[in-house]
């Protein structure tokens, strides 16, 4: 099997004590054992082809990143299809994520492997604190990501923040940097969902004057500007496929050449990079390069959604509350346990972002709002014939266009209005409008 080569840290599923059940996956020929079995060390297991990943299966049928196996609470064992080219089935069905009982097989490609719970637990790493930087959480899954931040934040180690929309990636970024050896100098942020594809070079490596069209004057891209500090690439999943090549070339040579330069310069900067994505399912489908995901994943840190800790629910509403300026009075009334519980009892498909929102429209018009309408999407019963990823997909497809349709109508059209409001780069409100048809 091929060595390790990257340092790999990764955040671990909701359960109430820390402590997950050791499990094990069994490689088998012909029904028979054929090899060591895998054991586990935390609550997940990677499966696939490249060095990347916990178990790696040296078969041509099974593809990169093929499955991912985790524990989770409620329901046990669970195992995720990746977008494999050869498809995960389990007990002989395909499926994209399904449960697991102890003696479950699965066929990945041509390659078989039996999943069994073991004997005794294993210990989830967790911090000690229930903050790190601006975000605050108690629960488990968030006090393991923090512990993972902390690690991050005292390493010089490229970082890969995954997480679903509005989970708190940019926060997490600003606070490895603001704990990092490197917070005396810039952080620059760079969103590679916002800047069209024909400027996204110009934007990261700047450009010479005469360099193209329109080039009157040099122009330092982030990379220089953040020179000594961070640079945080959000969204790198959205980067264009030509760029991912000269990406590479800079987090392996540590150097960049501006468009239109024939001398390159030192890149002096740590890279930090986040994705609403799946990379490695990203990777499969061709979409994204697997040796840029394994130079961006030295360090791969999930951060949870919002339903996966909504214990967390009482210490964000403080927090958000706090971050508005709510007086008294409108604290008292939104952080009252009846309201909390009402919050508690959606799932949030927009995370933190789409709760802040909820907190202040309620302030803006005076009301303790009831949950429902644009502000959640969880009154509808989910299609439970679609695999999960699918159905979440959808929930929150439907969210961002109730969201953007009420936005556009609360600010009368004004895109610029709108995006301040929703504290949103203009660019990303344009995109959203545009991938939901809102506009001709």
């Amino acid at each position: 099997m091929a060595e390790k080569k990257t340092l790999r840290i990764e955040g671990r599923a909701a359960h109430p004590d820390g402590n997950v059940r050791r499990f094990r996956l069994t490689p088998l020929r012909d029904g028979q054992s054929a090899g060591e079995p895998w054991q586990s060390t935390g609550d997940k297991c990677a499966v696939g082809s490249h060095p990347l990943n916990d178990l790696i299966l040296e078969d041509p049928t099974v593809s990169r990143f093929h499955c991912e196996v985790r524990l989770g609470a409620p329901g046990g064992a669970r195992v995720r299809d990746l977008g494999s080219l050869n498809g995960t089935l389990v007990d002989g069905v395909p499926v994209g994520d399904a449960f697991l009982r102890s003696g479950s097989l699965l066929r990945l490609g041509n390659a078989t492997l039996r999943f069994d719970y073991g004997a005794g637990e294993v210990s989830l790493q967790l911090s000690s604190q229930e903050r790190f930087g601006s975000l605050v959480g108690g629960s488990v899954p968030m006090r393991a990501a923090f512990a993972l931040l902390e690690k991050a934040a005292a390493s010089d180690a490229t970082v890969l923040l995954e997480g679903e929309t509005g989970t708190g990636k940019g926060q997490a970024a600003q606070a490895i940097h603001a704990a990092s050896a490197r917070h005396g100098k810039p952080l620059v942020v760079v969103d590679c969902a916002s800047i069209p594809a024909s400027l996204i070079e110009s934007e990261l490596f700047g450009h010479e004057k005469g360099a193209f069209t329109g080039a009157d004057q040099r122009r330092a891209g982030a990379f220089e500007t953040a020179a000594g500090g961070t640079l945080f690439l959000d969204e790198i999943g959205e980067l264009p496929a030509d760029l991912q090549p000269k990406l590479l070339r800079v987090l392996e040579d540590r150097e960049f050449r501006p468009v239109g330069s024939s001398v390159a310069r030192k890149a002096q900067v740590r890279v930090l990079a986040a994705t609403n994505r799946d990379l490695r399912a990203e990777v499969n489908a061709g979409r994204f390069r697997a040796d840029l995901f394994f130079r961006l994943a030295v360090v791969r840190i999930p951060l949870p959604p919002l339903s996966q800790r909504l214990e967390d629910m009482p210490m964000l509403v403080e927090q958000l509350l706090a971050s508005l300026g709510a007086s008294p009075a409108q604290k008292a009334a939104l952080s009252s346990p009846r309201f909390v519980e009402t919050l508690q009892s959606s799932a949030w498909p927009g995370n933190v972002r789409e709760l802040r929102n909820h907190l202040e429209r309620s302030l803006v018009l005076g009301a303790v709002l009831p949950v429902t309408g644009d502000a959640s999407v969880t009154q509808r019963t989910p299609e439970a014939r679609l695999a999960y990823e699918e159905a979440r997909e959808r929930a929150i497809a439907e969210f961002e266009r109730r969201y953007v349709e009420a936005l556009l109508k609360a600010h009368g059209g004004k895109v610029p209005q709108a995006a301040r409001a929703a504290r949103m780069d203009p660019k990303y409100l344009y995109k959203l409008i545009q991938r939901h048809r809102l506009r001709q």
